[in-house]
């Protein structure tokens, strides 16, 4: 874990440490959104991978993940081969030319095969810090405040700390990994129960909000974050793909109203890249789009560029 104190093995220092995201990985996109919000982009860089998975060791073994870009390369097929999606979709990697996320876990002596994201990396001693989002958004929270342009700004505050838990409690496992149970769910039975859960949530956030500003209270924490980068995805993805069509963010006033709010913050409208975000939805998953056909959709990000209404 990094730490501002003396003697730790990852010491808060300017300009050492790595993000490795995907625009379209939520949990990687928490991670973008505290760094910016933080004011921490010169001190922290961060690197888009592609949005389309390929295979990352094709012809020695099945796996598909994470690669990055080449500028000028040649287009990109999905792993069934369908679709020409450009090389530069993505960034390259500016360390030591790694080809894929794997590429990275493996130069860290990490090949157990979960080469997911975010990863902060150290370019110091070429290792991997951590790859649980939420250790490292509260990592930028406190420990790199002596670099950070808003070091005034806590998203997880002492004293609300204990609210903060409570809620992501039950946003993570019924909302923000909730859409990943319907659309990734292998039975209608599971889906029967992934969806309601979903629902029910999703009603419930809707009653919070429709009283306060935020999902704690009047300040915006973690917790906020943390649901911000699936409310964003919901409609243009969720919604269609993984079959949450209960609910939408569009169609749900305090909702839409709050991701508006949160979107036209400083820092936050850059982060969100809404066609490279449904690019890797619709052509990594070939078990359930098989030609990679990318759907127009409903102009959501169009809403978002709406003023907020007051909720004063």
């Amino acid at each position: 874990m990094i730490s501002n104190e003396s003697g730790v093995q990852f010491p808060s220092e300017a300009k050492r440490y790595h993000l490795y995201v995907a625009h379209a990985c939520p949990w990687a996109h928490r991670t973008v959104l505290v760094r910016n919000l933080k004011g921490l982009q010169e001190c922290i860089g961060v690197t888009y991978v592609h949005p389309t998975w390929q295979f990352t060791k094709p012809g020695t073994d099945d796996h598909r993940g994470w690669v990055f870009g080449k500028k000028d390369g040649q287009p990109l097929k999905n792993t069934a081969g369908y679709g020409s999606f450009p090389s530069d979709w993505g960034e390259e990697e500016p360390h030591f030319d790694a080809k894929s996320i794997r590429d990275l876990y493996e130069k860290a002596n990490d090949d157990k095969g979960k080469y997911i994201l975010p990863v902060l990396w150290d370019t110091k001693m070429n290792t991997i810090v951590s790859n649980e989002s939420s250790e490292i958004i509260r990592m930028l929270n406190s420990e790199f405040n002596a670099f950070a342009k808003n070091k005034d700004l806590d998203l997880y505050p002492e004293e609300l700390s204990k609210e903060i838990d409570a809620v992501n409690a039950w946003v993570y496992p019924t909302f923000n990994n909730g859409v990943y149970r319907c659309g990734l769910a292998s039975s209608q039975e599971a889906y029967n129960a992934a969806i309601e859960e979903l629902t029910t949530s999703f009603d419930k956030i809707d009653t919070i909000l429709q009283k306060q500003r935020y999902i704690v209270g009047d300040v915006m924490t973690e917790a906020d974050i943390r649901l911000f980068v699936t409310l964003l995805r919901f409609d243009e993805v969720y919604d269609v793909y993984f079959k949450t069509n209960t609910r939408s963010v569009a169609g749900t006033p305090s909702l839409l109203n709050y991701v508006r709010e949160i979107y036209r913050m400083d820092g936050v409208t850059e982060s969100c890249d809404m066609e490279m975000i449904k690019a890797h939805y619709y052509t990594s998953h070939v078990e359930l789009n098989k030609y990679s056909i990318i759907p127009r959709g409903s102009n959501f990000m169009g809403l978002l560029d709406m003023k907020p209404e007051s909720n004063e």
